[in-house]
């Protein structure tokens, strides 16, 4: 078995679909021969015949973004409707499912200030004038 987590060339890739095409081993034989997990080879007969590719598939790996461009292009037209409205607001109105945190960090990402300056006109308090 092979211990290591690389991603198998497309040769051995080949190699191991041509061993399993041939039938004259079992796909656990087949495994054991090119020193991979059964697994891996179901995983490459599964794939040929829905893709009819063998090739890595890395860019569809990971986790898949909450935040979609449409959310966050909701999210940008709801606080221009409403600069005032708050994130637990934002989170209700569009049925997210994150934490406030999570919106935050995404609007952050997006340059758009939470504060509630173009509301209000201002966020601290006036200085006072000196004496004269």
């Amino acid at each position: 078995m092979r211990k290591s987590r690389k991603t198998l060339s497309v040769d051995l890739r080949e190699r191991i679909l041509a061993s399993c095409d041939e039938g004259e081993q079992t796909l656990q034989e087949v495994a054991d021969r090119h020193r991979v997990s059964l697994g891996m080879v179901k995983k490459l007969r599964s794939q040929r015949q829905k893709t009819g590719d063998i090739r890595p598939r890395h860019r569809y790996s990971g986790r898949k973004p909450y935040f979609t461009p449409d959310k966050r292009s909701r999210l940008g037209e709801m606080i221009r409707r409403r600069p005032d409205i708050t994130l637990e607001e934002l989170r209700e109105a569009l049925a997210l499912d994150c934490t406030l945190p999570a919106i935050h960090y995404v609007l952050q990402g997006m340059n758009l200030s939470f504060k509630k300056n173009a509301a209000r006109q201002r966020a601290r308090a006036r200085r006072r004038q000196a004496r004269a």
